[in-house]
């Protein structure tokens, strides 16, 4: 399953500021989401008619500010911290090897890990289970598993936004 194409036509309705039903489709535009499979992705904007915001609807697994797809992050700090391989090993695998990340960010990305978490034991099992969710390539009937995690999974990463 494709992540990105799968949230590229969403949209929600309900205004998270006004709380109306009245967001529309205010058009397209692209984003960089570097992972093994993704250079750009297409993402959908959306505008409130009421209070006339506008809001861009980012896939889950590309987060704001970012250029590298949250995959592409665990992939590195599963490779740093459950495989032991040093930050220059711990490089991920992208679509094009020019935009491969250097080792100074990945050591930013996990400077940036929530420190009120028991980081490194939660660390392991998060990433345990997006390599199986990889591994097993995502079938429908895994969608809802999917996402009875992945929010927490985010919550907690989302200081990796930098």
């Amino acid at each position: 399953m494709d992540w990105a194409a799968s949230c590229a036509g969403v949209i929600l309705r309900r205004c998270p500021i006004c709380g109306c039903d009245l967001i529309i489709g205010h058009g397209r535009r692209r984003k960089q989401a570097h992972d093994a499979h993704h250079d750009w992705i297409g993402i959908r904007r959306g505008r409130c008619r009421g209070c006339r915001k506008t809001f861009t609807f980012l896939p889950l697994l590309s987060l704001p500010y970012s250029h590298y797809s949250l995959l592409t992050r665990c992939q590195a700090l599963r490779q740093r911290f459950v495989e032991h391989c040093s930050w220059e090993e711990a490089t991920p695998t992208l679509k094009d090897p020019n935009r491969v990340p250097d080792s100074s960010t990945l050591r930013r990305w996990a400077h940036g890990l929530d420190c009120s978490q028991p980081a490194l034991s939660f660390l392991r099992q998060t990433l345990a289970r997006i390599t199986h969710w990889q591994v097993l390539g995502a079938p429908a009937d895994h969608q809802v598993e999917l996402s009875s995690w992945l929010t927490p999974v985010l919550q907690i990463l989302w200081p990796l936004r930098c």
